[in-house]
């Protein structure tokens, strides 16, 4: 069954936010990069992004975006998933790049346009750390 793996925003400064959910949540940081800190409370993941490019964000919101991004699933079947997804209403929007992780996420717009991505547990597990 798929389940839910993180929550995105896009905020204006990842260590003020990162720093913030931390001391407020007891979140604890399972990974950084240049754009994103992610955070976790041991189930569900909060990932805290700034982008630099419009290219990054992906879509028409833009860079300077704050607020909430996109949720994202782990699934057992991308193809599956994806196939009952378009079943349903939603629509393709993209796939990140592969990553040497393996295949990356897949992004798809709901009926009511916010965009989610899915994932296999396997990618989740080795990209993110996260086990769910």
């Amino acid at each position: 069954m798929p389940k839910l793996r993180h929550i995105a925003v896009t905020v204006p400064d990842l260590e003020t936010a990162a720093q913030f959910y931390e001391k407020t949540f007891g979140m604890e940081r399972a990974m950084e990069s240049e754009i994103a800190i992610l955070l976790t409370d041991g189930t569900v993941s909060l990932a805290i992004l700034k982008f630099k490019t419009e290219e990054q964000a992906g879509d028409a919101r833009g860079k300077d975006f704050h607020g909430l991004h996109h949720m994202g699933f782990v699934v057992e079947d991308i193809v599956g998933q994806s196939a009952r997804i378009e079943e349903n209403g939603g629509q393709y929007h993209m796939r990140l790049p592969d990553t040497a992780e393996g295949a990356s996420e897949i992004k798809f717009y709901d009926p009511n346009g916010v965009v989610f991505d899915i994932v296999t547990e396997d990618y989740a597990s080795r990209a993110w750390g996260l086990k769910h």
